[in-house]
């Protein structure tokens, strides 16, 4: 019989997850709730075994983990029971275990959703066709005229033109420099991509001029303002940043997780606009790097 003892330990499942921001945004929020969860960050190679990683999830001691590239699309294969996003968009980014199962979850789809707010595009450029592309075109079902997908894998790509022709939507795929030509056209520019992560790294969609009308949505998670989203604001366009896609989806687990309705005000507090404008270091001093217990 499974030990009986409350989970308490959350994970972020990622091939650079102690580089990431989430366990500095979670561990100052458990500490202000007196919560003894913990929310440790867990490097998980692309190519690695994962039936180790599944294992290891059904521990007691496991509450739930986040999950970022390039696992989004296995955390949707090995989930017991998925909700319908998932079933949708083939990709999670939240695992929540249930004794021995584990159901999984996509609260990227509401962040999207949330920061967009359902506004109607006349055309969407997806640059990058993983997971968190996959959840942006779910936001934006039935709400844009013309979306383009491109990744520099040819079979990603593909299969985000498939994703959005089942979803009814008019959608091409093109080449990677095809779609830096298509930029100052578009409506919603999505990077879906790592690029940004560098301090070098120009904008995902190259030097073009934007559209007056577009908003840039950025997934990458830096310790410093990226160049796609120093473009955006340099050409006075619309954006959201990777700080404000990681506050919105880390809200959407608050019911999931049966949390305090005070972590939202907690949350909002630990990633403030002002902090991210400025250079924060790349792991911060909370996050608990490291493997997971056999």
């Amino acid at each position: 019989m499974e030990n009986q003892t409350p989970g308490y330990r959350l994970f972020l499942i990622g091939s650079e997850a102690s580089r990431a921001m989430s366990p500095g945004l979670w561990s100052p929020v458990f500490e202000q709730l007196g919560s003894s969860w913990t929310y440790e960050a867990w490097d998980v190679p692309a190519g690695q075994d994962m039936a180790g990683v599944r294992a290891a999830l059904l521990g007691a001691d496991v509450v739930a983990a986040n999950v970022t590239m390039p696992h989004k699309q296995w955390a949707a294969r090995t989930a017991d029971t998925v909700t319908g996003q998932v079933r949708l968009s083939g990709a999670s980014n939240m695992l929540v275990r249930r004794g021995r199962t584990l159901t999984a979850h996509n609260t990227d789809i509401t962040a999207v959703a949330e920061l967009l707010g359902n506004r109607h595009q006349r055309h969407a450029l997806m640059l990058g066709a993983g997971g968190a592309a996959r959840a942006a075109l779910i936001a934006l079902r039935g709400l844009t005229g013309k979306v383009t997908v491109t990744d520099r894998d040819p079979q990603a790509s593909q299969q985000l033109l498939d994703l959005a022709a089942s979803l009814g939507m008019d959608a091409s795929s093109v080449t990677w420099a095809e779609a830096q030509d298509q930029a100052p056209q578009a409506s919603l520019i999505v990077n879906a991509t790592p690029i940004g992560k560098g301090n070098d790294d120009e904008p995902a969609w190259g030097r073009a001029k934007l559209s007056p009308d577009a908003f840039v949505y950025d997934f990458v998670y830096a310790g410093h303002v990226t160049a796609t989203i120093a473009s955006a604001r340099a050409q006075s366009v619309e954006c959201a940043d990777g700080g404000d896609h990681l506050r919105a989806q880390a809200a959407a687990m608050i019911p999931i997780l049966g949390l305090a309705p005070a972590t939202g005000t907690l949350l909002g507090q630990t990633l403030t606009p002002s902090k991210r404008k400025t250079d924060l270091p790349r792991t911060p001093p909370s996050a608990s790097a490291g493997a997971m217990p056999p």
